[in-house]
């Protein structure tokens, strides 16, 4: 006696067939790879990018540790010269000062372009009347280059024919860099004019992706806009406010072009932030070994700041904004 076959069934009790199509096989097809196979592995995709990075970053980071122990000016070898370049930069009572000059500024510029590029990221987000043609506008600084940028500004605030001489009963002499703390001020202006569209921009595109449901939701129970902006927009904007001031940071550590064109560092030594030091040792002074030292400093507290801040606001995590929704 033969026993029929049972049919297979699935959880709800249904009988299933399983139905093959004329001439099928499993496995893979003749001619074709494993999907395992396919392609080549994934370090030859990275090796072009890896060679740049390493020729045009890693390179000359490593010359430039070596160079920093080393004594030349641009001729001939260049002599070991151990910590000694070390030393003078910590006895160099201008070092200090502008490493602090340049720590401030960068304080400074965080604490102003924050705020502007969150309001106008969020705003150019919305769907206001002419939003398009104002968002536009407002970005133009951004495609400039900050040389132009600088000579721009050095013109409008030149002591004897730009704006503040016309207007000395609100800029008195006129000379907006002829005292630090004025000079400190345009610097901190001239870089948010140029810089916040940028920012703006990052917070744009986070405020664009933060869910209506959660607007709506705030509506309905009675939330207006500023409930809504700080308890809703802000904390879904965590993690570009994070990206955004890490660019700030290196970006005011390394500051030069402005200062340059701006002020030389003047008056006297009021705005010789670490990078026109640097420049200063290096090109001026003809002490390349020196100026080493100085920019590899700079590389270390950037990279320790940016580390810091990484810690401290949990960005290392990569936690999704998106977490309860």
């Amino acid at each position: 006696m033969t026993l029929a076959k049972a049919p297979a069934v699935d959880v709800d009790g249904a009988k299933t067939r399983r139905r093959e199509r004329p001439g099928h096989r499993s496995g893979p097809r003749p001619g074709h790879r494993a999907a395992t196979g396919v392609g080549r592995p994934g370090f030859a995709w990275a090796a072009p990018a890896a060679v740049f990075f390493g020729l045009f970053a890693v390179v000359p980071l490593l010359m430039v540790v070596v160079l920093s122990f080393s004594r030349w000016n641009g001729l001939g070898s260049p002599e070991f010269a151990g910590l000694d370049n070390w030393r003078k930069l910590l006895d160099d009572p201008v070092m200090i000062e502008s490493l602090w000059l340049s720590l401030l500024l960068t304080v400074l510029g965080v604490a102003v372009q924050t705020p502007v590029s969150i309001l106008l990221g969020v705003w150019a987000a919305g769907h206001q009347r002419n939003r398009a043609v104002l968002s536009a506008i407002y970005f133009v600084p951004l495609l400039l280059s900050i040389t132009a940028v600088s000579v721009l500004w050095r013109a409008v605030l030149d002591p004897n024919f730009g704006v503040p001489s016309q207007a000395s009963w609100l800029f008195g002499d006129g000379n907006l860099l002829g005292t630090q703390s004025s000079a400190l001020g345009v610097l901190v202006f001239v870089s948010t004019w140029q810089f916040t569209p940028l920012h703006a921009l990052i917070y744009q595109g986070a405020a664009r992706a933060v869910p209506q449901v959660l607007y709506q939701a705030a509506q309905i129970d009675g939330a207006g806009t500023v409930r809504q902006f700080f308890h809703i927009t802000l904390p879904q904007l965590r993690n570009s406010i994070v990206t955004s001031t890490i660019l700030m940071v290196v970006g005011g550590l390394t500051t030069f072009d402005t200062v340059l064109i701006l002020t030389q560092g003047g008056p006297g030594t009021d705005t010789t932030i670490s990078a026109y030091y640097m420049y200063q040792k290096a090109f001026k002074s003809f002490d390349f070994g020196a100026g080493a030292a100085v920019a590899l400093l700079l590389v270390a507290v950037a990279g320790l700041v940016s580390l810091v801040m990484v810690r401290l606001t949990g960005y290392d995590k990569m936690r999704s904004t998106m977490e309860g929704v």
